[in-house]
């Protein structure tokens, strides 16, 4: 398999950086990337490290190691710009075309797009997150009300992901609930989510991938078994479907996108924007 080095570089944390990278890596399947983020390159000294390093790797890999750029200002842009990778700056492309149609200078102010600033935005994503995991894996779940929304499927389809990146890029309060071989033979919704049905968005996934994740964290175990993997997707998607409850099929999906459709088919407000 192709193997290529992906640098985020970024004057905050590069979770914007990370994120618009991703969404375009998804599009080229048979390669492998491996995955470097560079943070905080507020200086020139701080851009002229982070050349070092990528053009170090562009030896080592013997080939150019792709670039994600989201910094701001425009001379360390320039310095980025100068090492031997494949240089996409997301600011780089787009500022320039705005600014002639806006007919208006950009500020480069840094942190912008990140909401540290606005003291509301930021108490909200705190506030979201903290929910999110005290939520996880039917934790909290006195405080169902207070959810936008609760997933529910077996173990290891994207729920906790999924909630963690819908807290910390939109807001949204989710949590999450796990079935398990007991709520399978009462054929039933488990007592503490009965009251929130409608409040439940169903994940499920393909056996066989869902074996494969499985055997990573427990290999060889009944746990990890193909017969137990497709035991449990069967009897989840029964529950969906006698209940109702809108599901997805994660198996080719992104954690975005699986958030993504997620709001977009329960109707949830977006507190925040990433």
């Amino acid at each position: 398999m192709n193997r290529r080095t992906v640098f985020f570089v970024s004057d905050q944390t590069g979770v914007t950086a990370e994120t618009m990278g991703h969404s375009l890596l998804t599009q080229f399947d048979g390669l492998e990337f491996r995955q470097v983020t560079l943070p905080f390159i507020s200086s020139v000294d701080k851009a002229e490290e982070a050349v070092r390093k990528i053009n170090a790797t562009a030896v080592a890999d013997r080939a150019r190691p792709v670039v994600f750029s989201t910094l701001v200002k425009g001379d360390l842009r320039s310095v980025v710009k100068r090492s031997n990778g494949l240089f996409l700056d997301f600011f780089d492309a787009f500022l320039a075309p705005l600014e002639e149609e806006l007919e208006v200078k950009s500020s480069e102010r840094e942190g912008r797009a990140h909401g540290i600033a606005d003291q509301l935005v930021y108490s909200t994503r705190i506030e979201a997150t903290n929910f999110a995991l005290a939520a996880d894996d039917g934790g909290l779940t006195a405080d169902y009300q207070r959810a936008d929304v609760i997933l529910v499927g077996v173990s290891r389809s994207g729920k906790t992901p999924t909630c963690i990146y819908m807290a910390m890029q939109y807001g949204v309060f989710a949590a999450n609930y796990p079935f398990t071989e007991e709520d399978f033979e009462g054929k039933q919704l488990p007592v503490m989510i009965r009251p929130f049905t409608g409040k439940l968005f169903g994940l499920t996934i393909a056996p066989q991938r869902l074996q494969q994740i499985r055997n990573e964290r427990r290999p060889g175990s009944r746990y990890a078994s193909l017969a137990q993997c497709e035991f449990e997707v069967r009897n989840s998607e029964t529950l969906f479907q006698r209940y109702g409850i809108p599901y997805l099929n994660t198996t080719e999906c992104s954690i975005e996108e699986i958030a993504s459709r997620v709001i977009d088919r329960k109707g949830i407000e977006r507190r925040l924007r990433p």
